[in-house]
């Protein structure tokens, strides 16, 4: 099995000590992810708390080889180092507009049941879309690949990428890439143990940086040092040919992604 990496919840303001560790990871094991970039971020919960220990932000600094980029344990510039960590081989994809959950909707991928996009009018959504996609390219980064927030979208919301020029998403269940609607789907794991276990197919592991604890960081990079699983640049994973989706295959990833959030709803109560 061969296993890309995408990073969610990528902003200016988010936990960067904890981001530099994961990438210190990522570095050490040559691996490049996909990274989701919030072009207008909103959303207080992706905003780390401030710290005023500077030596924390000495160390950041000191771990990090791109040092005239960093200020006080963070990018000076956001932007610029997003350009820099796309020069290193990292891929881009617009993470929604401003990761503000606006409905109750699970949408075609119901992972959950709240959605900054599923359940919005076509229009509103496509606004949102051109807005975000403007964004990035005043900052001179382009993307055609999107990342949903919450995993949530439905059929405007592909219409809408369609008609704004983007051509993948990074979601899914399956072992290869699978065009539907005319897009480019590149599936999630739906469990790491599962997909670990399988002899072949192609498949990516979800992180938010954001949360990463310590003892997360041990158990990822026991993920990295496993001889039965090749851990790939999502670059790689973008060159696999795409496979046509049924309707029976996607009648069944909406029943797993269901399945799994009940689960997980149960699980938490």
């Amino acid at each position: 099995m061969k296993v890309a990496v995408r990073l969610d919840d990528i902003t200016p303001d988010m936990d960067w000590e904890r981001f530099y560790l994961f990438k210190a990871l990522l570095d050490k094991y040559q691996v490049k992810p996909l990274i989701g970039v919030v072009p207008d971020n909103r959303d207080e919960n992706l905003r780390a708390e401030k710290k005023d220990n500077k030596e924390n932000a000495e160390e950041a600094d000191a771990e990090n080889s791109k040092k005239t980029l960093i200020k006080d344990g963070k990018p000076a510039d956001f932007w610029i180092y997003v350009k820099q960590l796309q020069r290193e081989g990292y891929i881009i994809s617009m993470h929604g507009f401003r990761h503000i959950y606006a409905t109750k909707k699970g949408g075609l991928f119901p992972l959950n049941n709240f959605s900054e996009f599923a359940g919005l009018s076509y229009e509103t959504q496509k606004t949102m879309l051109e807005e975000g996609k403007k964004i990035l390219k005043d900052k001179g980064i382009e993307t055609t690949l999107f990342m949903a927030p919450a995993h949530s979208y439905d059929k405007n919301t592909l219409k809408a990428l369609r008609e704004t020029g983007f051509t993948g998403l990074t979601d899914g269940f399956g072992d290869e890439p699978y065009e539907w609607k005319g897009l480019t789907f590149y599936p999630i794991s739906f469990k790491l143990g599962s997909t670990f276990k399988k002899q072949s197919g192609y498949s990516t592991m979800v992180i938010h940086t954001g949360t990463v604890s310590e003892n997360d960081l041990k158990k990822y990079e026991g993920y990295f040092r496993r001889k039965d699983v090749e851990f790939i640049s999502y670059g790689e994973y973008l060159k696999q040919p795409a496979v046509k989706r049924s309707v029976f295959g996607r009648g069944k990833e909406f029943f797993m992604a269901k399945g799994k959030y009940l689960i997980s709803k149960i699980k938490n109560a």
